[in-house]
């Protein structure tokens, strides 16, 4: 069991160690993810019953990125924001989609650079900023996503609350993330993974997390699970790469247990596209 107590990390601490992940270690380094994603991926549909190459194991996390696209409907002339962009990979995307602009946002300043870094687009661009305090006007968007970020988030009223600021009447948000089930999982979750116990990842209830919404003016909050599609398959690739570290192994655990599962979090703005309401 990992010290329990290490879960009741201060804020202070668990910044600190953000940074050092995501900033000066940079986390989408590691062999656990791949093409520049950092997310657990997507798996349905994908070749899993042998050996998963990495073709796959990239292919399962812009798969991720796809559902939440899809989900938003993004396409011409929708303005785009992603929270919680890393190195701007699923970012671009949205410029797939023919969106009319994209914007990227990260608390790590080392990822906005690393997102910079992957090219110019006259459509694009990225800041750094917090979730609960984002760097937009008020109706500048029609589409918000964020995918595998909201674990981190020190004030999920507040990202909520600012999500339906920087969307337009009309808006549509999409937010898929690995979230508690229930308000009090902090110390089962961290005497099971170590980033619960250091205070990475902070165990936010998927209801609450969806009441925030509700309460920020959101309408039609809807939460779904897509946990099938995600651990049995992410499992398989932790044990192919071998040489892990125990807690690694304990994603599919938590899950079984009813402590956490992977949602995907849907929401609308009131009113119709291009109103100002």
């Amino acid at each position: 069991m990992l010290g329990q107590h290490r879960g009741m990390t201060d804020q202070r601490v668990r910044a600190e160690l953000r940074q050092r992940v995501y900033g000066t270690k940079d986390l989408g380094q590691l062999d656990v993810f791949g093409g520049g994603f950092i997310n657990f991926g997507y798996w349905r549909d994908l070749p899993v019953d042998g050996e998963i190459s990495l073709e796959t194991r990239v292919a399962s996390q812009r798969a991720l990125y796809g559902l939440v696209l899809d989900e938003l409907a993004v396409g011409g002339g929708d303005r785009v924001l992603e929270v919680g962009c890393g190195h701007g990979v699923g970012t671009r995307l949205a410029l797939g989609r023919d969106a009319a602009l994209v914007r990227g946002v990260d608390l790590a300043p080392e990822q906005v650079e690393r997102a910079r870094a992957g090219g110019d687009h006259d459509r694009l661009e990225f800041r750094q900023g917090d979730a609960a305090a984002l760097p937009f006007a008020d109706d500048a968007f029609d589409a918000l996503l964020s995918v595998e970020a909201a674990q981190h988030f020190e004030d999920p009223r507040g990202f909520a609350a600012e999500a339906f600021r920087v969307l337009a009447p009309g808006g549509r948000l999409a937010l898929a993330a690995f979230l508690a089930h229930g308000p009090d999982r902090t110390a089962e979750l961290s005497g099971l993974l170590r980033t619960y116990a250091d205070g990475l990842d902070l165990a936010h209830d998927v209801d609450a997390v969806a009441a925030h919404l509700a309460d920020a003016g959101f309408e039609r909050v809807a939460v779904r699970s897509i946990g099938e599609h995600v651990w049995p398959a992410f499992d398989r690739w932790l044990e192919q790469l071998g040489d892990r570290e125990p807690w690694e192994r304990n994603w599919i655990a938590a899950n079984e247990r009813g402590l956490l599962d992977y949602h995907l979090i849907t929401a609308n703005v009131p009113g119709e596209a291009g109103s100002q309401e």
